[in-house]
């Protein structure tokens, strides 16, 4: 009698190739948690997060790109780690965060037409206290 043996497979390759990054990355990190490869609390993560965070000054520190790139999507990763123990979606905080980000950009863009300038025509000094303006603004801005 002939046994043949079943391919055996990593439950990660049963994350879908086509989800956006952070969303596999999330579901990754959940998967292998689920399998007992997972830090016992948030300070694991977050120890675990400063020392990407080093790692990647020193791939800065060098000028090495592919270690930077490479030091970049580790500490990308931890930080989706980190949400996932606060019950937090990366895609849902990352596209928090572009909204902001577009709208006080745009908070920019139309306090200097009304001084009758360009973002061109400005400096960094003048758009970054736009910039703190905006953030203060009571206004409900948004992304538009």
């Amino acid at each position: 009698m002939i046994l043949k043996r079943k391919e055996k497979t990593s439950i990660l390759l049963k994350i879908p190739k086509n989800l956006p990054s952070l969303t596999a990355a999330y579901q990754l990190s959940q998967k292998a948690s689920q399998l007992g490869f997972d830090w016992p609390d948030l300070s694991g993560v977050l120890k675990k997060m400063d020392e990407e965070l080093g790692e990647f000054r020193e791939a800065l520190s060098l000028r090495n790109r592919r270690r930077i790139a490479e030091e970049m999507g580790d500490l990308l990763f931890v930080l989706v780690n980190v949400g996932r123990f606060l019950g937090i979606d990366p895609e849902e905080a990352l596209k928090g965060t572009l909204d902001k980000f577009c709208a006080r950009f745009q908070y920019i863009e139309t306090s200097l037409r009304r001084a009758g300038k360009t973002v061109q025509e400005s400096n960094l000094k003048e758009m970054d206290r736009l910039w703190n303006e905006a953030k203060k603004s009571k206004k409900n801005l948004k992304r538009g």
